[in-house]
């Protein structure tokens, strides 16, 4: 079956595929030149992400640090250009390596062409990463 094409559909699509813990899915959802943006990234975390490569290895070890259980709360409101959403949501689940409890709140802005993310901005919350084991990144902060 092929992924939705619609922006607020695609969007739930990729959330279902970050709860099966299945990385190269949500990855095939991005267009090739796609571009992830962090603007509250603290030091030692990307900011910029250029093009489907740069989004996997970014995200190829999340689900060893994060096990997402929910998206509660998840609001997803039209624009005036109707392939960009903005999207409002909690992401809930623990963290592996100290089993604690995760709860983040999010704000993205993405877009969608031709049924494939070409821009998503994650207004996530940067205080959330002082945690132990929520560092998937790779960085040495």
């Amino acid at each position: 079956m092929s992924a939705p094409t619609s922006p607020a559909d695609l969007y739930r699509h990729s959330l279902r595929l970050l709860l099966d813990k299945d990385i190269p899915a949500w990855v095939a959802l991005w267009a090739e030149d796609g571009l992830m943006e962090f603007p509250f990234a603290p030091d030692g975390w990307p900011q910029r992400l250029e093009g489907k490569e740069a989004v996997a290895a970014y995200m190829r070890h999340y689900p060893d640090h994060i096990d997402l259980h929910d998206f509660p709360d998840l609001r997803i409101h039209q624009t005036t250009d109707p392939q960009t959403i903005v999207v409002e949501m909690r992401g809930v689940g623990r963290l592996v390596e100290s089993d604690a409890p995760f709860d983040m709140t999010y704000i993205a802005v993405v877009t969608v062409q031709e049924g494939h993310i070409t821009s998503y901005r994650d207004y996530w919350n940067p205080l959330a990463v002082q945690e132990p084991g929520t560092d998937f990144t790779g960085s040495s902060r």
